[in-house]
């Protein structure tokens, strides 16, 4: 029998198109990827992207062709897993790989346990640690037990050279989502947060604390923020810093910020021996830039913030034929390319109503009714 593939192009969400693509076994063709750039193609992470589905399912296929502009990638079954390892590299931080993983690992046949090897923080991906407090209690509205999912974080690796490693549980679910009403935010009553370092001054952990208290303290007396100074072998490779803090609010919403930062050394910096050290941003400024935009992230309004409105929607899109509506502050641009990308794979559209008395957004959908297929087979 003949596959028919969807044809896309472009490498514009890439990494969304492969997580759909996988949800709703549709086969697809993305071509043009890049074919306009010097170098053009898919790059690393991507490729370890594609490897890394390929470890988590059965009999899914991929075909690059050589110049890498062009791709063919048919879904095979969610088998999940329990003793699954992969090096994400270097080039894009554990984070990336992290949120398909979370909504892949609930559809498998068997509960996922895999290792992940890389970066933990860097200042494009949401950290490991949004992850460990915030995107995975997301998915408890949405009627995943928070029970059997963990993220452990065994060692921290900065970028350029990585070195870090976490271990992800995630749960099957039994049969599907359950759909959910989620509109009130509430107020914030307290904050909490992590600060990283690693081969540098464990001093560089409390510098943070104290400038993002004296943001928030003027607010809220409940904030607490912990530091984890990580040496030796659980420092990773390179030194870095940085913190990750979230607001809790009255209703169980959590709102976060993370930031992180480390030497962009090149290989030819390495070569002539630069220190690039006067250009990192100091600690004070570190902690002081993450309050800010914690508190931006707030004023936006919403029941969560506004990186984690793509998966939001997704979750939304998933549930059974049934109303789920949820209130996010302003849309991004990330976020409106997930709706066409839901609509597309999944036929699932959106109704959105702006709220101009609270600036925030409220939109509905009727799910697309995901089942666990993978496990009526079994």
């Amino acid at each position: 029998m003949k596959t028919s593939y969807m044809k896309l192009r472009g490498s514009q969400y890439f990494r969304q198109r492969l997580l759909l693509s996988t949800l709703s076994s549709t086969p697809i063709l993305v071509e043009d990827i890049r074919s306009e750039f010097t170098s053009p193609g898919l790059r690393p992470y991507e490729v370890s992207l594609l490897r890394l589905l390929e470890k988590i399912s059965d009999d899914c296929t991929v075909e690059i062709n050589d110049t890498g502009t062009k791709l063919r990638y048919k879904p095979g079954v969610l088998i999940g897993g329990k003793s699954v390892v992969h090096d994400c590299g270097l080039s894009r931080s554990i984070g990336y790989f992290l949120e398909p993983l979370i909504v892949l690992g609930l559809f498998g046949k068997r509960a996922l346990c895999i290792r992940l090897k890389g970066i933990t923080n860097d200042s494009k991906d949401p950290s490991v640690d949004t992850f460990r407090t915030t995107t995975l209690h997301i998915l408890k509205h949405f009627g995943v037990s928070l029970d059997g999912l963990e993220l452990k974080i065994e060692s921290r690796g900065a970028a350029p050279l990585g070195g870090g490693e976490v271990v992800l549980v995630v749960p099957i679910v039994p049969s599907s989502l359950t759909a959910t009403t989620w509109i009130d935010e509430g107020m914030v009553k307290r904050i909490r947060g992590v600060t990283f370092s690693t081969r540098v001054s464990p001093q560089f952990g409390n510098r943070m604390v104290f400038a993002a208290r004296g943001v928030f303290n003027r607010l809220l007396p409940d904030v607490h923020i912990f530091t984890d100074h990580r040496s030796g072998q659980s420092g990773g490779r390179s030194p870095g810093y940085g913190i990750s803090v979230v607001a809790e609010t009255t209703t169980g919403c959590l709102i976060s910020a993370d930031m992180a930062v480390s030497h962009p050394k090149t290989e030819i910096d390495a070569l002539m021996n630069f220190e690039e050290k006067s250009e990192l941003m100091s600690p004070e400024d570190v902690g002081t830039q993450v309050a800010s935009i914690l508190l931006e992230e707030i004023e936006g309004g919403g029941v969560i913030d506004s990186s984690h409105q793509g998966l939001l929607f997704l979750l939304c899109a998933l549930c059974p034929p049934d109303v789920s509506k949820v209130r996010v502050g302003k849309l991004t641009p990330y976020s409106i390319g997930t709706l066409r990308n839901i609509r597309d794979f999944l036929g699932v559209k959106f109704v959105i109503k702006p709220e101009p008395t609270t600036n925030t957004v409220i939109l509905k959908c009727v799910g697309c009714g995901l089942k666990n297929m993978s496990r009526k087979f079994s």
